[in-house]
């Protein structure tokens, strides 16, 4: 018999479940709480459900295994969690398992959680770790939302703002994403507003009109990170699917209802950070209620690029803002425990 995965099921799923075992259908909201809402990790821990409808629910469904089995602080108090999964395959120090990371990072106005929905990627962006293996699997449900609970519950405080933009591209693995942003939001469990999160994608652009007609307030971020076709597919070869005018065309869709969006655009040496790039990017960008936040791109050791140096990075922003763009320079946390953007790999594999 097949087990339900009782963390990545709905209300609705559960309350079949329970009405399938026999019980009264208000049960189903009491064990929806229990792991939505207090970060249960097992059965047992249901205490307000008798023993019987305990044992009857342990032969029937599962808590699929998310464990941290690693921590680094940073000096800048940024910290890095390392999660096993259940056997996918690959081989860690440890036996036959799957990796994954998470970046917890703190605020004035709270923390900040980055986090994996995918082992491994198949973007293959050319400036980022996360994707030099390959990918291995989508996360479920369960294991999405199982990092905020687990790291919230460590922490003894609520996550304020979850970001989707760890390992892994969040629209590659859609159906699982969008379950566990809805599980994340219920009322009946941590409630954490759609406005607190952000979903990073490198421009799956099927998908994305997918989003816009999911009816959540999320924020988008887009993984930009060249003004024309020619650097784009240089640097990811999602753009090789689908171009800039297909992929902008998207994002002016999606801006359409008052919501803006946010460009991520990594600044490389002498690849995409010159003066005639900020001017190219003004025209591509005209028009689109937008943010776009320069990242100084990070050391990836197997990777040969160098982040732009102070005075081009400058020179861009200010290129960026005499054409009235809003514009942000990302404060890069983390980076001595390879927790900053593009530097998140599967450790266990690489060590």
């Amino acid at each position: 018999m097949t087990k339900i995965d009782i963390r990545s099921a709905d209300l609705a799923q559960i309350t079949a479940l329970v009405e399938q075992l026999g019980e009264k259908k208000f049960r189903a909201a009491q064990i929806f709480e229990w792991i939505h809402k207090n970060g249960a990790e097992n059965f047992e821990e249901m205490t307000n459900l008798s023993a019987e409808l305990r044992e009857k629910l342990a032969h029937n469904a599962r808590f699929s295994a998310v464990e941290i089995i690693q921590t680094q602080i940073s000096k800048d108090s940024t910290k890095k969690f390392l999660f096993k999964l259940e056997s996918c395959g690959i081989m860690d120090t440890e036996g036959d398992s799957a990796i994954v990371e998470a970046v917890l990072m703190s605020y004035k106005h709270g923390l900040s959680l980055c986090i994996s929905t995918q082992v491994g990627c198949r973007m293959g962006c050319d400036f980022c770790a996360s994707g030099i293996h390959g990918l291995s699997r989508n996360l479920t449900a369960g294991e999405i939302v199982a990092q905020v609970y687990k790291i919230s519950r460590l922490e003894g405080e609520r996550i304020s703002n979850l970001v989707l933009m760890g390992v892994g591209e969040p629209l590659d693995n859609y159906d699982n994403v969008i379950s566990a942003i809805r599980l994340l939001n219920h009322e009946k469990g941590v409630n954490l507003g759609q406005r607190h999160i952000t979903l990073s994608t490198s421009g799956l652009v099927p998908q994305m009109y997918a989003l816009m007609k999911e009816n959540l307030q999320i924020n988008l971020a887009v993984s930009l990170h060249a003004p024309n076709n020619q650097i784009r597919r240089k640097l990811m070869p999602v753009a090789r699917s689908y171009n800039i005018d297909q992929l902008l065309d998207a994002c002016k869709a999606y801006t359409k209802n008052g919501r803006r969006i946010t460009f991520e655009y990594i600044m490389i040496d002498g690849v995409n950070d010159s003066i005639g790039n900020a001017l190219e990017l003004t025209k591509r960008l005209k028009g689109i209620n937008c943010l776009i936040n320069l990242i100084l791109a990070n050391k990836v050791p197997e990777k040969g690029y160098d982040k732009s140096k102070d005075r081009a990075l400058a020179a861009f922003k200010e290129t960026l803002e005499k054409a009235n763009f809003h514009v942000s320079v990302r404060r890069e946390l983390g980076q001595d425990i390879d927790a900053a953007c593009g530097q998140l790999r599967n450790t266990a594999i690489l060590d």
